[in-house]
């Protein structure tokens, strides 16, 4: 059952890709403009040049022949090819990727780990001032816009001094060992996670609270409490196993709202990821590489969620009965 309930997913996952790459694609093609608007704008270039650079990158093919070559080269893992970089989209992305993927990982854990303790405590102590403190603090976090969030970090950054204002490696650190390396990659990578985990900490906070408060107002839970166990054994022991399965789920949910955060983070504070490639493929209007970077996110998207209905199967049984 549990091996048909993953082929189910992976199968629902596949399709969802393909459905994201069509829609991706028809919309960049169907959009008006390209690359070449530039060029034609300059007298000196004839129209003919321009065509003919066009048709040997393709780009005057219909849609269904443009796609099915994109789908050709993405199997190769090319992703396409970029106009501007003159190069195969597939190793322009991988490794902004890995920098991506470094910066989302690190501020998910990071916001789990805050989170988790204050949306308990918060729980435990419903109704009191504390709780009531916590409210009003993960509601003003929650007013606070990411791009204003985002730039106010750098403006520490710039005026303190205390962390880097962008990058992801000092210079020079190029000859350093292994470890020192590690630590400076570590002091630039600071201040992005910790804006990245700002943005999701005051959701997070609010669904396990939410999530907590059902499962202590459970009858077992009364129960429990009435033979005397003492609350910490019941918090940990009892409550929280209940209260895992929108824990889990909401898990997925996070990996998308950090995916749309990473872009401004990584664009404002000049983290060499995924977000200031997008932002240029844009502005040039290079196709493919758009296509790429929106299609690997997805990627990130959906294996959080599919990462999160295998944490379900594992810890509900009923999911695995249905």
């Amino acid at each position: 059952m549990a091996m048909k309930y993953i082929c189910r997913r992976l199968v629902h996952a596949t399709l969802l890709l393909v459905a994201i790459s069509i829609l991706s694609f028809a919309l960049l093609q169907l959009s008006p403009g390209d690359y070449f608007d530039a060029m034609r704008m300059n007298p000196q270039i004839s129209a003919q040049t321009i065509d003919g650079i066009r048709s040997e990158y393709g780009l005057d093919r219909p849609f269904v022949v443009r796609y099915e070559h994109w789908l050709v080269s993405v199997l190769k893992g090319q992703l396409g090819f970029s106009i501007a970089y003159n190069s195969a989209v597939g190793p322009l992305i991988w490794v902004r990727a890995r920098n991506t993927l470094l910066l989302t990982s690190t501020a998910t854990l990071l916001a789990w780990f805050l989170a988790m303790p204050v949306g308990m405590w918060s729980a435990k102590k419903r109704g009191t001032w504390g709780d009531r403190a916590c409210g009003v603090a993960t509601s003003a976090l929650l007013t606070v816009p990411d791009l204003l969030l985002f730039l106010c970090l750098l403006l520490l950054a710039v005026r303190t001094g205390w962390f880097p204002a962008g990058g992801m490696m000092s210079e020079g650190a190029a000859p350093l060992g292994f470890w020192s390396k590690a630590k400076d990659v570590a002091f630039h990578l600071l201040l992005p996670c910790i804006g990245l985990a700002l943005t999701i900490v005051p959701m997070l906070v609010r669904h396990i609270r939410s999530a907590m408060i059902e499962a202590l107002e459970s009858p077992f839970i009364r129960a429990a409490r009435g033979h005397g166990i003492p609350e910490t054994r019941v918090l940990y022991r009892y409550a929280l196993p209940v209260a895992a399965n929108p824990l889990i789920s909401l898990m997925g949910f996070s990996v998308g709202t950090m995916l749309s955060a990473s872009v401004l983070v990584e664009v404002i504070l000049s983290w060499p990821g995924l977000g200031p490639l997008l932002v240029e493929g844009i502005f040039a209007r290079d196709v493919y590489v758009v296509i790429g970077v929106v299609m690997l996110s997805s990627g990130f998207l959906v294996a959080g969620n599919l990462l999160a209905d295998l944490l379900l199967l594992a810890n509900d049984p009923r999911v695995r009965v249905e």
